[in-house]
């Protein structure tokens, strides 16, 4: 089963990565109507949210800055921000180490029961699914966000 996670998480985080560095830079921080966040919020959250699934980040990890809870957690969004935010460009690079740390997890953790269930996933493995599956819901988000802004650019 380890194996069928690792290699979906890497067809994710590779469109994803993708994705990031295809982008207009001009359009990373706009806030398209009818949207909660910008392209720039759904990347650094991907990474911190994959960080605390995967790594149990802010608390067992200390690969992402701690002040990432404060940009990217749940609930957070732009208008809030305060202080130095890192660009896509460092959140793209740190996409791609945290896919390096997430491949050499080794197979047995993924059978492991969680402490606590989170959303019904109850060993580590589905919870490595759910942040698959998270992950993929913010990639859609990235690319019609995407898209719409550059409807309006041309108009």
């Amino acid at each position: 089963m380890s194996e069928l996670l690792i290699k979906s998480f890497e067809l994710t985080r590779s469109k994803l990565v993708k994705s990031v560095e295809m982008l207009d830079g001009a359009n990373v921080d706009v806030q398209p109507v009818g949207f909660n966040n910008t392209i720039h919020w759904h990347v650094g959250h991907v990474l911190t949210v994959a960080e605390q699934f995967m790594f149990g980040f802010p608390i067992k990890s200390t690969s992402l800055p701690a002040n990432y809870m404060e940009f990217f957690a749940t609930g957070t969004k732009p208008a809030d921000w305060q202080g130095e935010v890192p660009s896509i460009k460092v959140l793209a690079e740190q996409l791609k180490d945290q896919m390096n740390r997430i491949k050499v997890i080794p197979a047995e953790s993924f059978s492991e029961k969680l402490k606590t269930p989170f959303l019904g996933q109850e060993t580590f493995g589905e919870l490595a699914n759910f942040a698959i599956f998270h992950e993929a819901i913010h990639l859609g988000q990235i690319q019609a966000m995407n898209r719409v802004i550059e409807t309006a650019n041309t108009k």
